[in-house]
């Protein structure tokens, strides 16, 4: 099932906040992935949405962050919901946070979106499109802006409350709206409190030396460790860091790997993660 309405927060959320505090649940490892999907096409040029399933799948991930989701919007992707159709396939669930949110090509079609996803295996207690800044690529004259398409879902992982968040910064070489998009991430992120456990999946369109990212891993902790560079673009031949597994100080983390794969122009990054 898909969740698109902001923000969401189911009822048995809200039950769970008005009972008497339960004693601490064991938090079992869970992984997380992150993978810029490329709207499904591969590295040899073609469409394969169920090729990009398989990624996931064989991954094994508990819960996966998208990035280049398209949500009816071109021919490129045969103007599917790729978000529904990667949760069906993989019977998960989804939260699909629109970037761009533009009228159809046709009258009565869908409207036509495009963003990033949360794909999970635990239940979804509430999700958010956070508006951070933006500079459009659909408009001739842009100007740095908020704008949606940072996700936010809190999912009851094995009994515990996990804020995942997906984000896809600016690709431009100019740092300045990276910078700022890093600026309203923080904030965001701040308002879960200290305890929290956050991760954070992402394209970051930048390298980890890069400055734009230092303020953010100032607050969260990469989770790729030295000496293998951990490179992830272009999937072919990868000569760039630039797609992140990020958490709280709340959680510790292991085995972390990036994946070879031809199913997009990104290689997906996995982390198993710990209390």
């Amino acid at each position: 099932m898909a969740w698109r309405s902001l923000p969401i927060l189911l009822t048995c959320g809200l039950l769970l906040a008005a009972a008497p505090a339960a004693p601490a649940v064991p938090f079992r490892p869970v992984r997380a992935l992150t993978f810029n999907i490329h709207t499904g096409i591969g590295e040899d040029g073609r469409l394969d949405l169920a090729r990009t399933a398989a990624v996931i799948r064989d991954s094994g991930a508990d819960i996966a962050g998208l990035q280049e989701v398209d949500v009816h919007w071109a021919a490129r992707s045969e103007f599917a919901d790729q978000a529904t159709e990667l949760a069906r396939m993989l019977g998960m669930r989804s939260f699909f946070a629109p970037i761009y949110d533009l009228p159809p090509l046709t009258e009565g079609a869908p409207r036509r979106q495009y963003g990033v996803a949360v794909l999970s295996r635990f239940p979804i207690l509430r999700a958010e499109n956070h508006p951070i800044t933006r500079l459009s690529t659909q408009d001739p004259d842009p100007v740095p802006q908020p704008m949606p398409g940072f996700a936010e879902a809190v999912v009851l992982a094995r009994g515990i409350p996990l804020h995942v968040y997906v984000t896809h910064l600016d690709f431009r070489p100019d740092p300045a709206v990276r910078a700022a998009q890093v600026a309203d991430t923080l904030r965001i992120l701040d308002q879960d409190g200290r305890r929290a456990r956050q991760v954070l999946l992402g394209d970051f369109n930048a390298e980890p030396t890069a400055p734009e990212l230092a303020p953010l891993f100032g607050s969260l902790r990469d989770t790729w460790p030295g000496p293998d560079p951990g490179l992830t673009y272009p999937a072919a031949a990868p000569a760039k860091r630039i797609d992140y597994v990020t958490v709280s100080p709340t959680l510790r983390t292991r085995d972390p790997a990036v994946l070879a794969s031809d199913a997009s122009d990104h290689r997906p990054v996995r982390v198993t993660l710990r209390p």
